[in-house]
């Protein structure tokens, strides 16, 4: 039995596009044209409101029908409410009951039928079920809808599903958009191989909007949207606020106008709606809809007012944003705000940051206000701030956690999504960071292909990181308490002041008991499946007994994220705790773990303010654990060594126990040889050459060397501090060791370490190339100073190299003018390739002159010199004939 198209489709502007889509899909046969082949793809542009959601699944099981007694259409929907709230509304109109022809399955939930021909899922069940039966055999049609969303598993799914379609002639592929990116999707499912295309994009089907005329109005607040702890309470007062009279308002005008109110979090969405619950009589009713409710006041708060029931607000999280229309609402008040992935690489950690939504979110929560009638929408921020938002909402491939998507490219045969063709590729640094946890895990070979043990992680619904303890922790503390701790770390819910351990009853007993408690059998059932051999274990079986039910949380938590077993830092009333990957992080004000000394962390995001006691990241959720478990949990980060180090010229050293950054404890010991040298060699990288001790004459040795390598290059060595600092054990070896045995830095003398540099046979030379000293005509030995040592990035240095050089990297002699009287040639240094640069000076040592060329000097410029100084040094010798006369360091009388 076909859908009814023309009673599904009464009223819905998509209706007309149909036939569109048809043609797109299918071809004619070689005679009548009375068979359809499909097999073919395509992309729905179509905005919110349209019916695209409703009528493109069955029609395509129609189609299907043609060809087969059992079509299959699978949709995805990227979140459980608009899933089942789609199937509920196809059902409806097709006048079946739910489960029957049109169901659907979420996570912990479905409503499917032997007799299913359109089934409804979110993207990660269609995922695992790639996995399990890469080619989809049972399925004729695939729908991808929301795509432009650019969630994480749905990206996945547009390269994993286009490599299907290649192989499988017969399965039809279509993704649905709202936006203009439509282009880059027709572009990813065409040129397939499969003969039903030309090679080139597929087509793409466009509809009308179907929305009525929207007014915007603009309400900025006068206090900031954000300030030190999130989003300022005195901006959701304003949003509150001005829902409750922009509601109040639009009722006065039609009563049967319901309100959307959108916020960035679950949070924030209670704290309003208790606002206005407060401030709006009890005739109007105020709903909540996040992921953090059950199923069934999800479904109540976007299946409309019921006939004669009172005026709704529902205060919603971008949830409602797409994929769903929520019946009776012509108003609509945006804070312009949403929570958004984000991954900080330097601290390890990714997490929910709440940022300025873009400007296509915008419009699309402006859309609810007008898909049934005209509408308002009322923003609660300035036409600046919505000018200066991101056109489109950041993909989340690029900025979450890739751990699980590594794990799914994995296993599909596309390590790093090699091969695939994705929206976008994944940032190389952290798909790098999530196949290095994989691998840790147990999931990944060397190589990047995936294990047996990875192919199971795969098959649990959750962060691989959680599967792995599931299997783990089962076998210690037994499968329902670690099943429990897996639910309750994976589940939407957010812990009261980052606690685990109050969640945990909440959700026992609470509104999604039901759901929780189905999810914890689930994950039994796994792990019994999985663990039929021999359980993977990481602790002895016999500890488990030290496992007290309080403390089961916390282990579970720490054998899944061991590099986030935090301890608190000394102080107090210290609130920040460091955690074993040595990133700092503070707790919640007010948190009940606050007395602990040591959490298993199961997130940490970046957070600014009190939240994060100053450390830049706050601890999001959390059980406490003891020391004895944390080491149990973390096997691999426990380490004994003897750490030295550069302190105030001498090594030190210390025995030091850690887990990963934590120091367990630390006793000083003397240093062996190895330690110390590689203490001294570490603060010599750190600290640079400066920090020992440069006398004058290892400067000036130095400087001579970085002459000669300059003029000559190879064999004569490389001194900067680079080139030194690389070459430690060949120049400075002797020394290393009698400072990591306890010498002092002062009693190093550089000068042979330098020489040991000098190359044989070629160093015989050495004295000639770049002497010390020049002699001069008065018989004098003057000391030559040579340019500092020019280094590549000027930073670290040797004393004495502070000054710029101001002599063109040239060799400097000062010496007085009158020991040089005679001299009609510049001395040449380095085989004649380097002149001399003279610093004539005055008996009283001040210069006069300087120059290169000594011949010009005394034909020409000695002159004026001559008529200035003789009155001012009379004693000493200023003949008229400089070539003549004999060249003296002494005064007329002494001569």
């Amino acid at each position: 039995m076909t859908f009814r198209l023309d009673t599904i489709g009464k009223g819905l502007v998509f209706a007309d596009s149909l036939a569109n889509l048809v043609a797109a899909l299918t071809k004619q046969g070689d005679t009548a044209g009375a068979r359809t082949a499909l097999g073919g793809t395509a992309v729905v542009q179509a905005p919110p409101g349209t019916g695209k959601t409703t009528l493109v699944p069955p029609l395509l099981a129609n189609l299907v029908s043609r060809n087969t007694r059992q079509p299959r259409v699978v949709v995805t929907q990227p979140r459980r409410v608009a899933a089942r709230s789609a199937a509920r509304r196809l059902a409806s109109l097709d006048g079946s009951r739910l489960g029957d022809r049109v169901g659907y399955t979420v996570r912990g939930e479905s409503k499917v039928g032997k007799d299913m021909v359109v089934e409804f899922v979110t993207p990660g069940i269609l995922l695992r079920r790639l996995l399990a039966d890469p080619g989809l055999e049972d399925v004729h049609a695939v729908v991808l809808d929301e795509v432009h969303e650019r969630g994480l598993e749905t990206d996945l799914l547009v390269g994993m599903l286009a490599e299907v379609h290649q192989l499988r002639g017969d399965l039809t592929l279509v993704a649905m958009s709202a936006t203009l990116d439509a282009p880059r999707f027709a572009a990813l499912l065409g040129a397939g191989g499969d003969g039903l295309d030309d090679g080139g994009p597929a087509p793409v089907v466009d509809c009308p909007s179907a929305l009525y005329p929207l007014e915007v109005q603009w309400a900025p607040s006068r206090q900031p949207r954000l300030d030190v702890r999130g989003v300022s309470r005195l901006f959701l007062d304003h949003v509150a606020g001005t829902a409750a009279a922009a509601h109040s308002k639009a009722l006065n005008q039609n009563p049967e106008v319901d309100a959307l109110v959108f916020l960035p979090g679950a949070r924030e969405v209670s704290d309003v709606a208790t606002r206005l619950r407060r401030q709006l009589p009890d005739s109007v009713e105020v709903l909540e809809l996040h992921g953090q409710i059950g199923p069934e006041a999800q479904d109540r708060a976007v299946s409309g007012r019921e006939p004669g029931g009172p005026p709704r607000i529902i205060v919603s999280t971008s949830l409602a944003e797409s994929s769903l229309t929520v019946p009776g609402v012509r108003l609509v008040i945006d804070s312009g705000l949403s929570r958004e992935p984000r991954r900080d690489a330097g601290r390890g950690m990714s997490g929910l940051v709440t940022v300025s939504c873009s400007r296509a979110s915008a419009d699309q929560r402006a859309g609810r206000a007008a898909r049934q009638g005209p509408g308002i929408v009322v923003r609660c921020y300035d036409q600046q701030a919505f000018a200066a938002a991101a056109a489109h909402q950041t993909p989340k491939i690029a900025v979450a956690d890739l751990t699980s998507a590594a794990l799914v490219l994995a296993c599909w045969g596309a390590p790093g999504g090699s091969g695939l063709r994705l929206p976008d590729a994944p940032p190389a640094a952290a798909m790098v960071d999530a196949v290095e946890v994989l691998r840790e895990l147990g999931a990944l070979n060397p190589d990047g292909t995936v294990t047996p043990m990875g192919k199971t992680l795969a098959r649990i619904p959750a962060d691989p990181r959680l599967a792995r303890a599931l299997l783990d922790g089962s076998a210690v503390v037994g499968r329902r308490a670690t099943a429990e701790t897996v639910a309750l770390v994976a589940s939407d819910q957010r812990a009261p002041g980052a606690d685990l351990t109050k969640l945990l009853p909440m959700l026992r007993t609470g509104p999604a008991a039901g759901r929780f408690a189905e999810d914890v059998t689930r994950m039994e059932r796994l792990v019994e499946k999985e663990t039929r051999g021999e359980a993977a274990t990481v602790a002895k079986p016999g500890r488990a007994a030290d496992v007290t039910a309080r403390e089961v949380p916390g282990f579970v938590v720490a054998l899944a994220f061991p590099d986030r077993i935090a301890r608190r830092v000394p102080g107090d009333g210290s609130t920040t705790y460091l955690l074993a990957s040595g990133t700092r992080a503070g707790l919640p004000a007010g948190s009940s773990l606050s007395g602990y000394d040591w959490l298993a962390v199961a997130e940490v995001s970046r957070a600014q303010g009190r939240d994060a006691a100053g450390t830049g990241a706050v601890i999001r959720s959390a059980a406490p654990v003891t020391a004895e478990l944390a080491a149990i949990a973390a096997p691999g980060l426990l380490a004994e060594e003897v750490r030295a180090r550069f302190h105030q010229g001498k090594v030190m050293a210390r025995l030091e126990r850690s887990l990963g950054a934590i120091v367990l404890s630390s006793t000083p010991v003397r240093p062996s040889p190895e330690a110390g040298r590689k203490a001294v060699s570490r603060m010599l990288e750190k600290s640079g050459l400066e920090m020992l001790d440069w006398s004058v004459p290892a400067v000036a040795l130095r400087r001579r060397l970085a002459m000669v390598h300059r003029e000559l290059g190879s064999p004569w060595p490389d001194v900067r501090e680079a080139a030194l600092l690389s070459r430690l054990e060949e120049w400075l070896g002797p020394e290393l060791e009698a400072l990591a045995a306890g010498a002092a830095v002062s009693s190093i003398n550089l000068v042979d370490p330098l020489r040991r540099l000098l190359p044989w046979p070629e160093a015989a030379r050495f004295e000639e190339l770049v002497p010390e000293r020049l002699m001069v005509p008065s018989g004098s030995r003057i000391r030559i100073e040579y340019p500092e040592v020019q280094e590549d990035n000027p930073g670290h240095g040797a004393p004495g190299q502070e000054a710029k050089n101001h002599d063109g990297g040239r060799p400097v002699v000062a010496v007085k003018l009158q020991e040089c009287f005679g001299w009609d040639r510049t001395p040449h240094l380095v085989d004649g390739r380097v002149p001399v640069l003279f610093h004539l000076l005055s008996p009283a040592g001040r210069p006069l002159a300087v120059t290169d060329d000594l011949r010009s000097f005394w034909s020409g410029p000695y002159a004026q010199v001559r008529a200035e100084m003789r009155g001012r040094y009379p004693r000493h010798p200023w003949p008229e004939d400089p070539w003549t006369a004999p060249a003296t360091a002494r005064t007329k009388n002494r001569m």
